[in-house]
């Protein structure tokens, strides 16, 4: 049994920056993880971090209003203006901190941090490390805790969190290593398990990815919030759907269909290939699905006119993607590109503190929806929600575990008995169903009924096919039934939560009948603000998926036609 002040679950961006706030009040802090630090998803996260520092030509009139505008009209005014105002408030001093700690940001010619243009905002305001800025701030607040009082529970899966009289404290944990089951008590826990992109083929995120704090938290209780919005990045990279930054599209690369035609200009004249991402994904899904697509797959991002000079100085990771993955080379050719899963808008719902309904618990980042991206992500936003929001996690919980007692070990005890006969019920089962076929169909499932384009008819018979592969999930069956390094087993538990909040998704899509954002239904096409300018809360209750409904917090910019 492991006691502890502070629980982080979670090891990315989020929970370390949550760890630091932790561990310099005192409290005794502990990080559980499933993969190392070092490997979460943030690594991956390319082209920058937003903040209205006023660094580009042209861009000294910026501020954190024009900043929050940005985001709030970006967000098609799901986003709760407060939230919204907290983290542009905040990214200045944010992006200077980071600065200090260490991150090697790339710099113009006067010294200054570099900022380049994204898809949304009026201003440059993205500050990037080349196109690896997510693994340089990682690398760097990973360093700041190496000399820190603080435990880390490296490739720890956790199984359940602990509720008792209303109150989170604790979790259990599997050791992947050695297949031992660990319970812990804290008087508080943070969620910072990132997102659930891994319920969609085609996506841009690590296999990680599996909504692990959000099937965590509404197995407790804890409602969900605004899950139905899941962001398509526009651009993709054909044949493995790896991440080509938005950032390349910001340096001033164009978007071609196979006649040719920067066909952007047929759908936002203005913004063109710098329009939003829900707007140039579906622009690049219409091209396709109307045959001016190449091969009926994809489009071409040409960088050929950047130049080999400015490719390999701002886009050396892209240009080795590219080179690596699909054997172009964006110097002398185009690169192929289709949209793709990328970003989970929805999560465990959390509040400003990130605190959730339930005491004890707390969610940031990713996995969280603290609603500051509504019902689509500016990119950029997402660095900025992980650093800014993980501080006040850190604050928050150091604040709730004053005057909190130790809690009882005894509900930690009860419910190790309980993930035993679970795991055991996995690892006795010698037929059934395929794991990893259950799995694979699952993502066809959400990616082909739940997609980039949305209809009543077409989800109605996605809920219908996740209902039949929620009863194969009964019957799963692997071929490991040892307990060292069995990654079956880690896969099918993560599966369990998988089809748990795809039903969320899938409710929440269904029931929400208008166009928003990334939310885009082919029969209802319209915004509706008077039904449906409103938060979606999923609930669990009696193994069913109850959907609710909540207010939008708005405040100085008012809520208008979104137009680019």
């Amino acid at each position: 049994m492991h006691q502890y002040d502070i629980i982080i679950i979670g090891g990315g961006l989020t929970g370390l920056r949550a760890a630091i706030e932790a561990s310099e009040s005192g409290n005794n802090t502990a990080v559980i993880s499933k993969v190392h630090p070092l490997r979460s998803h943030s690594v991956a996260a390319q082209g920058g971090i937003n903040a209205a520092l006023g660094n580009a030509p042209g861009a000294e009139d910026d501020s954190w209003k024009d900043h929050a505008f940005d985001t709030v009209k970006g967000s098609d005014y799901l986003a709760d203006q407060d939230t919204v105002d907290v983290m542009c408030r905040e990214a200045p001093s944010a992006v200077i901190e980071l600065e200090h700690m260490g991150v090697v940001f790339s710099r113009f010619e006067d010294g200054r941090i570099a900022q380049r243009p994204f898809g949304g905002a009026f201003f440059p305001r993205t500050c990037y490390a080349a196109d690896r800025t997510g693994r340089n701030l990682l690398h760097t607040l990973y360093e700041q805790l190496t000399d820190m009082d603080i435990t880390f529970f490296d490739e720890y899966y956790v199984t359940s969190l602990i509720r008792d009289k209303g109150r989170i404290t604790g979790c259990t944990a599997l050791n992947i290593v050695d297949g031992s089951l660990h319970g812990f008590t804290a008087k508080a826990t943070l969620l910072a398990t990132g997102g659930y992109g891994s319920l969609f083929a085609r996506s841009t995120n690590a296999p990680i990815n599996t909504g692990d704090g959000a099937a965590l938290a509404f197995r407790a209780g804890v409602p969900l919030k605004d899950m139905e919005f899941v962001q398509f990045h526009p651009t993709t990279l054909y044949g493995s759907n790896i991440l080509i930054t938005e950032g390349a599209r910001g340096e001033g690369g164009y978007l071609f269909n196979n006649k040719h035609e920067r066909f952007m200009k047929e759908y936002v004249p203005k913004a063109m290939e710098l329009s939003p991402r829900d707007i140039v994904a579906r622009a690049i899904q219409r091209e396709v699905d109307e045959g001016r697509g190449f091969e009926d797959q994809f489009v071409h991002l040409d960088l050929t006119h950047l130049g080999a000079e400015k490719i390999n100085e701002r886009l050396p990771g892209i240009r080795s993607i590219a080179m690596d993955f699909a054997v172009v080379d964006p110097i002398k050719s185009p690169i192929p590109v289709q949209p793709g899963q990328h970003y989970s808008m929805g999560g465990v719902a959390s509040s400003i503190d990130c605190s959730t309904p339930v005491p004890g618990l707390y969610a940031a980042g990713e996995c969280a929806c603290i609603s500051v991206h509504g019902a689509n992500r500016l990119g950029g936003n997402s660095l900025l929600e992980t650093v800014v929001f993980g501080k006040i996690a850190g604050e928050s919980m150091v604040k709730g575990v004053k005057n909190i007692s130790a809690p009882s070990i005894d509900p930690v005890k009860s419910a190790l008995k309980a993930e035993l006969a679970r795991i055991d019920s996995i690892l006795t089962r010698d037929k059934g169903e395929n794991m990893a076929s259950v799995k694979e169909d699952l993502k066809n499932v959400m990616f082909d009924h739940f997609g980039v384009f949305r209809e009543e008819d077409k989800m109605k018979a996605g809920i219908k096919q996740l209902e039949k592969l929620n009863e194969r999930l009964s019957r799963v069956v692997i071929n490991d039934g040892g307990r060292l390094f069995n990654q079956s087993l880690i896969y099918t538990l993560e599966l369990q939560g998988m089809l748990l909040i795809s039903n969320a998704v899938a409710q929440g899509s269904l029931s929400r009948q208008e166009s928003r954002g990334s939310h885009f239904r082919e029969d209802y096409p319209k915004r509706d603000d008077e039904k449906f300018l409103k938060h979606t809360l999923a609930y669990y209750h009696d193994n069913k998926t109850v959907i609710e409904y909540s207010d939008v917090t708005l405040g100085r910019y008012p809520v208008k036609e979104r137009v680019y």
